[in-house]
């Protein structure tokens, strides 16, 4: 609705301009009563249209204002909320981090501990491995001087009952067993 106050204020100053002067009165004038005194009250009239609309802005200002600041406060709520999931995530990631890094710590203590009673216990097997093997050896040293005894009495024996043999020599015996 465009307003015709503009319009009428422009026909009043016209009027006011383009009057009579009176003489001795610079600047008084005479102009039409009437015709002042209805765009004056044409103006009037206008005004209650200009103020509710004036006033229809206003509120519709207040009312966009409004909106904007509840959805100003609704983004600023959801940017909270996922701020709080955002540090409750970042929470649960460094709890697990701390128990990850406790686990690993223990397991490494775990692994250190289970590799040292189990290189103790390879040794101690291979140290009675190499205790039994020794009275093993000790024992075959021991048959095998036995058995060169036995065989010296045996080959003493036959020696008297048969002629001699390259074999009798104990040396050539000794090289025999040694290759």
């Amino acid at each position: 609705m465009s307003s015709r106050i503009p319009e009428l204020l422009e026909m009043l100053h016209t009027m006011i301009t383009e009057a009579w002067g009176l003489p001795l009165g610079a600047e008084k004038c005479v102009i039409d009563r009437d015709k002042a005194l209805d765009l004056l009250d044409e103006i009037r009239a206008q005004f209650p249209t200009e103020i509710a609309e004036a006033k229809r802005l206003v509120d519709a200002r207040s009312d966009f204002i409004n909106n904007a600041k509840r959805e100003a406060e609704a983004v600023r709520r959801t940017a909270e909320e996922k701020a709080k999931e955002l540090i409750d995530e970042q929470e649960i990631i460094r709890i697990a981090r701390a128990k990850s890094n406790e686990l690993l710590t223990t397991t490494e203590t775990a692994t250190a501990e289970l590799r040292r009673v189990a290189n103790e216990y390879v040794d101690d097997a291979m140290q009675r491995t190499e205790e039994a093997l020794a009275a093993a050896l000790d024992e075959i040293r021991n048959s095998r001087q036995r058995f060169r005894q036995a065989s010296r009495t045996v080959g003493t024996q036959t020696q008297q009952t048969r002629s001699p043999s390259p074999y009798d020599d104990e040396d050539a015996f000794e090289d025999v067993e040694q290759t």
